[in-house]
């Protein structure tokens, strides 16, 4: 009986380690996150877990910025719980807070720790609790900190992600809330402005493109809300991520161009389209993953085609090196309809070739633009993006004073509008916008933004195609 309890307690412990061990192998994935197989495909869920008492900060320190490193095992309770600054978006805070991070970090006296050198060494500096020896070198969001003669020596970048600036719109009368997203921290604002947009701004030929004669209606002719998602279930496409890589002018093209393709066909054609195949063969005055023009990604799509998504999936050469993104993997010559090889993608077997129209440029007039998206399908949009736009997690979007007057231009897809009244009870309208952040981002990957008052020159210049030629 004896042996029995013992091989019992054994079992137990073993399984508290083994628990510990799996959620410890889970802090490489981005904040919150983490990956569960379900029917054999991996799906992305926020682990929600419940606040533990304790004095796990105590112990372990505190941490700025998010900080997966900065945990603290509870095996008792199967969980982890962080000592970082993501706690700060407000108490009680995020559910996975260990639970006297507020006394401990938010504490106007530095806190020691048990395993600091006592009494404190002559040499040396502290920051967040923690001791650095001197002439350690530390990461502080997107600038680097050095300890000299015990004191910080710190870069002054501005970061694009800034805690003033979130606290400062989330308190304010905006109709948008922001939020920090772990994919833009540590990077500068200008890192931002070059790896996660991308879209040159346009030429003069482009500007001074003649609209297209609008068959404009009064407002209260159109529905309140409309999206093209709802009016043509299954044949507009998600948005995709296209992570450091600036070249927006790239997705926002083929996804536009493959919504078109799918309605102009009736349903007969819905593959998405493949913006990396763009990026890597459209090489004629594009630069790839460091900008380029949409005139000249139309001008590809109508005169050589891209494959789908499926056949030249983004990012599927990353395992070939960094070289790889700037070579081609589909060759075509003028008037097939098919690649000269197979799929970079071993596992799709089409290799068909999609063309479509060429690009017309609809009229800047609000209600030709909603008349347009709802004949027709969705729109491409050119606008200037200022660094609180990274940060929009919610709302209609319009640009705060506070974040600068700095901007790079961008392309999105507009898909549909609707209006809004305000706490004040005024009507606030917008367009349904999809951006090419991932669906972590935004509203599940889209974004609304004011309608009617060209924000952010979302109404200068808009593109579409009839779809197939």
């Amino acid at each position: 009986m004896r042996c029995k309890i013992q091989m019992l307690l054994i079992y137990c412990i073993a399984s508290e380690v083994s628990m510990a061990k799996q959620l410890d192998s889970r802090r490489n994935f981005p904040q919150g996150l983490y990956s569960v197989e379900d029917r054999g495909s991996a799906k992305w869920n926020r682990i929600k877990r419940s606040p533990y008492q304790g004095s796990s900060c105590r112990i372990r320190g505190c941490c700025t910025g998010r900080d997966d490193d900065c945990s603290f095992t509870i095996v008792s309770r199967g969980a982890i719980c962080y000592c970082d600054q993501y706690c700060t978006s407000g108490s009680p805070g995020p559910v996975d807070c260990c639970a006297d991070y507020w006394d401990v970090c938010n504490h106007p006296v530095e806190p020691t720790r048990s395993e600091e050198p006592w009494p404190p060494p002559a040499w040396g500096c502290y920051k967040d609790g923690r001791y650095y020896g001197e002439g350690t070198i530390i990461k502080d969001n997107c600038n680097s900190c050095k300890c000299f003669n015990s004191l910080w020596e710190c870069s002054t970048d501005v970061c694009l992600v800034r805690q003033d600036l979130i606290q400062h719109i989330n308190s304010g009368d905006y109709g948008w809330k922001a939020d920090n997203y772990s994919q833009f921290w540590g990077m500068t604002v200008e890192e931002g402005f070059k790896k996660r947009l991308g879209t040159f701004p346009p030429s003069h030929s482009l500007l001074n493109m003649r609209e297209a004669p609008g068959k404009s209606l009064p407002e209260e002719k159109f529905p309140a809300i409309f999206s093209a998602t709802y009016e043509w279930p299954e044949w507009i496409h998600d948005p995709l991520d296209q992570r450091n890589c600036g070249a927006s002018w790239a997705f926002s093209t083929a996804s536009v161009a493959a919504d078109r393709i799918a309605i102009h066909s009736k349903g007969q054609v819905t593959d998405n389209l493949s913006a990396q195949n763009l990026i890597s063969c459209d090489t004629r005055n594009q630069h790839g993953c460091n900008g380029g023009s949409i005139d000249g990604a139309w001008r590809y799509l109508r005169t050589h085609g891209v494959v789908s998504y499926a056949c030249y999936p983004s990012f599927w050469n990353k395992h070939l090196g960094p070289s790889a993104e700037n070579r081609c993997y589909v060759s075509s010559e003028h008037g097939k309809n098919y690649t000269n090889g197979p799929c970079p993608n071993a596992f799709e077997k089409s290799n068909r070739l999609y063309r479509c129209a060429s690009h017309y440029r609809v009229s800047s007039k609000e209600t030709d633009i909603m008349k347009e998206i709802m004949d027709r399908g969705p729109v491409q949009a050119i606008m200037k993006v200022y660094e609180d736009f990274f940060l929009y997690k919610e709302g209609i979007y319009r640009h705060s004073q506070k974040a600068g007057s700095k901007w790079k231009t961008h392309s999105v897809k507009l898909l549909g509008w609707g209006a809004l009244r305000d706490k004040n009870g005024q009507k606030q309208k917008f367009w349904i916008a999809a951006n090419s952040w991932g669906k972590s981002w935004g509203e599940n990957g889209y974004f609304r933004i004011l309608r009617g008052q060209n924000e952010c020159d979302i109404e200068k210049l808009i593109l579409a195609t009839l779809g197939q030629p």
